[in-house]
Order: structure tokens, then C-alpha cells, then sequence
């Protein structure tokens, strides 16, 4: 997640929200799914999938409420076996229309049972703003006892209710809810016959949080993600509630600890009889839809129609399941790993398989991201080493030596501090004795400030650097070692040009002229009876003008 994408907070929170909207995702969708795998064919799926951005007068407008609607909605007519005739879609609509929309299915399924027609599931998903007393549906409410009781009173003889909203933990803390995944029910043994699941996206005390980075709530999102494939801990091609669940509450729970917002606590109730796997999805291939397998060590991100398209699926670097489903069409694919991403586009043909390879996908620095502004941290830093040389200075011989420093690269402005030595590649006669040489030595401390363009994996970069140096002439002379040392302001201007190497490695080099400063004390003399006499002294500054060349290596965190 982004350091900048902090909860929209339930007032709903959007992040917090998020997370409750997720967790009542989990309860409805398990509800739903809970018959046996070889049952799947023989019952008939209802749901009614509702979203609202907008809440009550207090309330901060989602921006993502009915989108994750409508994500739940696809993947279970495409993977759950849900018939579009057998489902609603409600994004935006009134308390009244949502009471009607229940009480009108409801009806249909009491109708089919009386006659004989099999067992039916209804799944009810519902994401928005909420209180620990109501649905806020724009300007009116529908209490949370009233959906619960038009669940629990269906004729369906199994019913999940899931709600990704701020506080719908109430709905589970009454009854004895728990926090976790439902692992202590034993989903798999129980959950076949009748009965009700209730999922929730937070506790009862908790907001549920939407994100900028995946477009959605944290816990529809890996929700989703789960039930398309990354949840299929088996491998068998099906996703049962208890590895969608525990998949969801997992993810949440670690996105949502690293939000100003927040820890996110999904939580679960149950009321069931009978025993049976709770299948959930079939991860199968489809005509409509491809199966796409990810490499093992990295998170991907897969975004639909391109880089600016809606998050259709994550599959974290610790997931072991590295298989999901995703409908055909076009994918942009973002993998993370520690010091760099890679990125590019897929087409995906439904009813085939694709193996998405680092070779087909661009290697891009963090730094790169950085500049633009599109990373999740502000800047990307690291050590840098190399070479340099620059022309004499104050009739000086060129020097040529190592420089040390570390580099913080932002937006806006790379600063590197910088440490360097430099020793002369010549040697001049001394002034005080024709005999003696003199070789001159340089000790350096400066800050470059620059700006950087990118240009692909290449980058340009101007900046200026002040700083300090001591100067030393040293000469080994009859009867002795002589050394002096003069300090002077260094102020200089450079450009650099740079290029990623593998890995979190960099290569540069620079070019730049810069201006010496030294102060230079001159002595006044008259004339004396033997000898010149010093009488005073006068200050002087010296400038001198010197060009400079440099190439090294850096690494980037």
C-alpha cells in the first residue's frame, strides 16, 4: 500500500469501511457457496449484490463502494455458479428499493420451494457506510436487524450475509460473532445442509478502509483476489469458504496494520446443520476467461484494460498459490519485488492458460517511480562509490582520486552528500628550493543538489555542488618534511547522466566545472638597512576556475 494512500476514514473510513464491506463480502459469498462440490450443479444460486458511495449527511463519499459490488457480482456469475437471471445488482439505490429487492427474491425462492424444485442459496453482499445499527443507504437507513431478519426468514436453505461496512461487527458481536478466520467452526465438516453465515468486514468497534493503491476496500479485494484463484490452498481447482475467508482476513489484517487507520478484524457468525465442503468458486478454465500463472517471490498486481484501469486481481509474494482466473481481455502486469518493478501488458484469450515470465515484462528502478510521483514511499536511497579527476587548481597539477556518498532520490530533488580524496598526478619544483618537488593533495566534503529526467532506463540530471576542501602541498626537503595546507569554498555545477544496471545497481558518471575560493594573505615589506622588513599584511581572495569528470556505481533502497 501506499505511505500516501492512508484511509479515506466511517465517517465511513474508506479504508476502514473497506475492510468491514470485505468481511460482509466473505460471509455473504460463503454463505452462498456452502453446498458440496458435486452439489453445486443441483442448486440454484440467488444473490443480491448492493454498493453505495454515498451515505448520510456525516458521512465522507465513498469512492469505491459500488465498484467492489460490482467485482463480487462478476466473480460469481463467471466462477460460482450464479445465473444473472438469479441476481441484482444495486449500486446506489434507496433503503426501500434494497427492502423491496429482498422481499421480492425471497418471495420467488418461497415460491420455487413449495414446489419441489430443490434446494436454493442466497447470498447477500452489501458495501458502503454503516453504523452498528443500520445500513446508511444515501439519506436513509435500513436497520441491521431488518436485514438480518429478511436473511435468516428466507425459504433458502443456506444463507450467507456479508457486509464491507464501519462497525458491521455489531451484527456478530450480539450472537456470539468472533474475530479470525473460521477455522475453529471446521467450515468443511459442518457446513453442507442448512443454515446461516454472517461474515463482517470489521469489528463491532472498527471502521472498514478503502484504498487509492487497489481501488477498493481491502477486504472485498482480497476477497476477490481469493475467490478467483489466490485462496486455493488444495490446488484442486476449487476455492471453499474456509480458504476465502481465512485468505481475506489474513491480507486485511496485515494492508490494513500498516494504515493510520488501523488494524481492520474481520469477523464471522454461523447457524448450520449437515456436513459438506463449502465450495465457493471453481477455478476452472473457461470460454470467457483464462487462467493465468504467476512466478513464485514476488506480489503482482493485474490491472484491467492498462496501468490506469481498475485492480482486477493481487497475488502476494507469500501466497503459494500462484494460479487465478481472470477474464479475457487486456492486463497490464506490475510485479514488485525489493528494489525495482516489472511491468507490461497481456492479452488474455479465454480457455487458454498464460505463464507470465520476467522476460517479457520491463525492468523499472524505484527511483523512476519516485520521480513521477507514482511510488508508494517518497524516496529511494543507497550508497554510490566511484572515481573522480579534475584540472589543477592555483597553478596546481589535475588530481585524480576515490569519492564515497549516499544518495536520497525524490520527486522533486536528489541529495547526495559526498566525501572525497584526490591526489596529484604531477609533481612541481617547490618556490622555497629548486631541488625539491612538491605534490599536492586534496580532502573534499560537498552536497550535490540536483534535479533528474528519465529517459527509459537512462537518466539526466543537473545540479550544483557546495561544499568545502583542504589543500595540501607536501615536499620532503634537506633536513625535513614540508607540508602546508590551505582550506578553500568549492561551489560547483555538473550534469550527469545514469543507467540501471541489475538489480538494485546503478552506473554514472558526471561532468561539471567548479570554482575555487581561497583566502590569500600577502605580506607587505619596506626596505630595511640589510634586509626587506615585513611592515603588514593584506587579505586577498583567490578564484580559480578548474573542470572536473567522475564515474561510479550506486545502489538504490
Amino acid at each position: 500500500m501506499n505511505a500516501n494512500d492512508q484511509p479515506n476514514a466511517c465517517t465511513r473510513s474508506p479504508q476502514r469501511h473497506a475492510l468491514q464491506r470485505h468481511a460482509l463480502l466473505v460471509a455473504i459469498v460463503g454463505a452462498a457457496l456452502l453446498w458440496p462440490a458435486q452439489a453445486l450443479a443441483q442448486v440454484q444460486r440467488f444473490a443480491v449484490i448492493i454498493g453505495n458511495n454515498l451515505g448520510g449527511p456525516e458521512d465522507v463519499t465513498l469512492r469505491y463502494a459500488e465498484d467492489d459490488a460490482t467485482k463480487v457480482y462478476e466473480v460469481l456469475e463467471h466462477l460460482g455458479g450464479f445465473r444473472p437471471e438469479d441476481m441484482l445488482l444495486l449500486r446506489g439505490r434507496s433503503a426501500d428499493e434494497v427492502r423491496d429487492a429482498l422481499i421480492s427474491l425471497n418471495e420467488r425462492i418461497r415460491r420455487r420451494s413449495s414446489r419441489g424444485r430443490g434446494d436454493a442459496m442466497l447470498l447477500v453482499y452489501y458495501s458502503g457506510h454503516a453504523d452498528a445499527r443500520a445500513l446508511h443507504l444515501g439519506d436513509d437507513e435500513l436497520s441491521l436487524r431488518q436485514v438480518e431478519q429478511l436473511v435468516t426468514g428466507s425459504a433458502a436453505a443456506f444463507r450467507v450475509l456479508v457486509l464491507d461496512a464501519c462497525r458491521s461487527g455489531a451484527l456478530t458481536r450480539v450472537k456470539g460473532g468472533r474475530r479470525g478466520p473460521p477455522v475453529a467452526i471446521t467450515l468443511e465438516d459442518e457446513l453442507a445442509g442448512e443454515g446461516t453465515v454472517f461474515l463482517t468486514a470489521s469489528a463491532a468497534d472498527e471502521d472498514a478502509q478503502e484504498s487509492d493503491a487497489i481501488r477498493g476496500s481491502f477486504f472485498t479485494h482480497y476477497l476477490v483476489s481469493g475467490l478467483i484463484g489466490a485462496a486455493d490452498q488444495n490446488r484442486d481447482g476449487r476455492v471453499v469458504l474456509e480458504e476465502a475467508y481465512r485468505y481475506a482476513y489474513e491480507h486485511t489484517l496485515r494492508a490494513s496494520s500498516r494504515t493510520l487507520a488501523g488494524t481492520q478484524h474481520p469477523t464471522f457468525r454461523y447457524d448450520m446443520r449437515g456436513q459438506g465442503l463449502v465450495v465457493l468458486t471453481e477455478v476452472v478454465p473457461q470460454r470467457q476467461r483464462a487462467l493465468v500463472h504467476l512466478p513464485a517471490g514476488r506480489s503482482y498486481l493485474l490491472l484491467r484494460n492498462g496501468a490506469d484501469g481498475p485492480v482486477a486481481a493481487e497475488v502476494g509474494a507469500r501466497d503459494k498459490v500462484r494460479r487465478i482466473s481472470l477474464a479475457a481481455g487486456r492486463y497490464f502486469v506490475r510485479a514488485r519485488a525489493r528494489s525495482y518493478l516489472l511491468e507490461g501488458e497481456v492479452e488474455l484469450r479465454g480457455g487458454a492458460e498464460l505463464h507470465v515470465s520476467d522476460g517479457g515484462l520491463e525492468r523499472i528502478a524505484y527511483a523512476r517511480f519516485v520521480r513521477k510521483g507514482l511510488a508508494e514511499v517518497h524516496s529511494v536511497h543507497g550508497p554510490q562509490a566511484g572515481l573522480r579527476s579534475r584540472s589543477g587548481v592555483f597553478a596546481g597539477d589535475a588530481c585524480m582520486g576515490p569519492y564515497l556518498g549516499y544518495a536520497w532520490e525524490t520527486e522533486y530533488l536528489d541529495i547526495s552528500p559526498r566525501l572525497g580524496l584526490c591526489r596529484a598526478l604531477g609533481e612541481r619544483a617547490a618556490q622555497f628550493d629548486e631541488d625539491a618537488s612538491v605534490r599536492a593533495g586534496e580532502f573534499d566534503a560537498g552536497v550535490r543538489l540536483a534535479h533528474t529526467w528519465d529517459f527509459g532506463r537512462a537518466a539526466l540530471s543537473v545540479g550544483v555542488t557546495p561544499g568545502l576542501a583542504l589543500i595540501s602541498d607536501a615536499a620532503e626537503v634537506e633536513g625535513g618534511f614540508f607540508s602546508r595546507y590551505r582550506t578553500a569554498a568549492v561551489l560547483g555545477t555538473s550534469v550527469g547522466i545514469a543507467t540501471e544496471l541489475s538489480g538494485p545497481f546503478y552506473a554514472g558518471a558526471e561532468i561539471g566545472a567548479h570554482t575555487y575560493v581561497q583566502r590569500k594573505r600577502t605580506l607587505i615589506y619596506e626596505s630595511g638597512v640589510l634586509f626587506p622588513v615585513v611592515v603588514g599584511a593584506r587579505d586577498e581572495f583567490d578564484a580559480d576556475l578548474v573542470l572536473g569528470l567522475s564515474a561510479g556505481i550506486g545502489m538504490r533502497w
